[in-house]
């Protein structure tokens, strides 16, 4: 009898805490502050989807620009904010850029043994507590800008024991290394390869001729070993133009494949790299012929599922549009790049790069005549489909919209 009881309790409790979970997860994720257009009445539905919130009531105070939440219309849940902007054009991108970027300090990437007079000494960075992706910015309080600083500051000390300040996870911390010296070719050495600088082509995403600001990628730059987001010192944007490509395949992401021209010529400079792309200051005005007109911007409660296009170039440096759609809109509090699924559903595309391919990165997506996102990445194992991130979260980045 007692057993029966105990059963009947846990199989009362299990969907009582489910549903509580799922209610605590659905208020984790509704917004703590949204957008609306100056001068048009908010409507609570279009803010937040029923779809996703159909437990919550809403009830917008105009006085004080806030939404309270209230789950099954009698307890308060959350306040939200409201914030007007008005109407946002920018310049929509597509074209191939080439992107240098110079790191703050040195990225560690790797550590080695080294081969001394007494044996094989374990390396002395990773035994003074360094770790991959860890960034030296200083030696003793000597800034260090590139590899050959570090290089140098190590012959300095020989086999002194130095401070060395690195960046882990946006802390600073101080660690104590001491060089010895490699018998094969008698210099001093702490064990370990470093990164300080790197190179690819992307797309540009949109240029703000108000501000001169740019975007592109859609995503973060991070370091081929560590998978590290890199902190840039400084970096600059170059013409490019897409050369050849790689047809995507399953298994197989394609690539399209660019070059850099005229170098010495910089489009403008970066100063940020964040997890929803690269941003900077243009040099120029960052339009193309068939392209030279701003278009309005979308928030990401205007999005939809449903038909769109991507303005994007794989041959030269002339952007065309291609059809996609937008399967689904993923519910984000949070920036990130993975802010939508689509799928490439534009027969010639999809004949020449089997979908989305490495280098579209940035290249933004438009519905209804509005830049709504950028595309960002491609599934392995389905080229045609992929992610997108909405154009509110890169505005925000770029200072175009404040953060909160």
């Amino acid at each position: 009898m007692k057993k029966k009881v105990r059963c009947i309790i846990c199989w009362t409790l299990i969907p009582l805490m489910i549903f509580a979970i799922s209610m605590c997860y659905k208020l984790f994720i509704i917004p703590s502050t949204i957008f609306s257009r100056e001068g048009q009445e908010l409507e609570s539905n279009n803010i937040i989807r029923l779809s996703e919130y159909n437990l919550y009531s809403k009830q917008y105070n105009k006085k004080n620009k806030i939404l309270n939440i209230k789950l099954l219309g009698i307890v308060p849940v959350k306040s939200v904010f409201v914030k007007s902007i008005p109407e946002i054009y920018v310049y929509p991108g597509g074209i191939p850029v080439g992107v240098k970027l110079n790191t703050k300090g040195v990225l560690v990437v790797a550590f080695s043994d080294i081969d001394t007079n007494k044996g094989k000494a374990i390396s002395p960075s990773a035994e003074g507590g360094l770790q991959l992706g860890d960034s030296i910015t200083k030696i003793n309080d000597n800034v260090i800008n590139g590899s050959e600083e570090l290089i140098r500051e190590i012959d300095l000390n020989k086999s002194n024991k130095m401070k060395v300040t690195i960046e882990r996870n946006n802390k600073t911390i101080e660690k104590t290394i001491k060089p010895v010296k490699d018998k094969t070719d008698d210099i001093y050495k702490i064990g370990l390869w470093v990164r300080d600088s790197t190179s690819g082509v992307g797309t540009l995403t949109f240029y703000d001729e108000k501000s001169e600001k740019f975007a592109a990628l859609g995503h973060p730059i991070t370091d081929v070993d560590t998978g590290t987001i890199l902190k840039i010192n400084n970096g600059e944007i170059v013409q490019s133009s897409i050369i050849s490509l790689r047809k995507g395949q399953k298994g197989n992401p394609g690539e399209l494949r660019g070059i850099f021209v005229n170098e010495d010529e910089d489009l403008g400079k970066v100063y940020k790299n964040t997890k929803c792309g690269i941003y900077g200051n243009s040099n120029k005005k960052l339009t193309c012929s068939k392209n030279n007109k701003p278009m309005k911007i979308a928030l990401r409660t205007e999005v939809k599922e449903g038909k769109a296009k991507i303005l994007t170039t794989i041959d030269g440096s002339e952007p065309r549009y291609y059809d996609i759609k937008i399967e689904k809109l993923l519910v984000q509090d949070n920036p990130g790049p993975k802010s939508m699924v689509i799928r490439v559903t534009d027969p010639e595309l999809l004949n020449k790069t089997g979908g989305i391919v490495q280098g579209m990165s940035g290249s933004p997506i438009i519905q209804d005549n509005k830049i709504v996102g950028a595309v960002t990445h491609v599934l392995i194992n389905k080229p045609n489909v992929g992610y997108g991130i909405y154009i509110e979260w890169m505005l925000r980045d770029a200072g175009i919209l404040p953060n909160n």
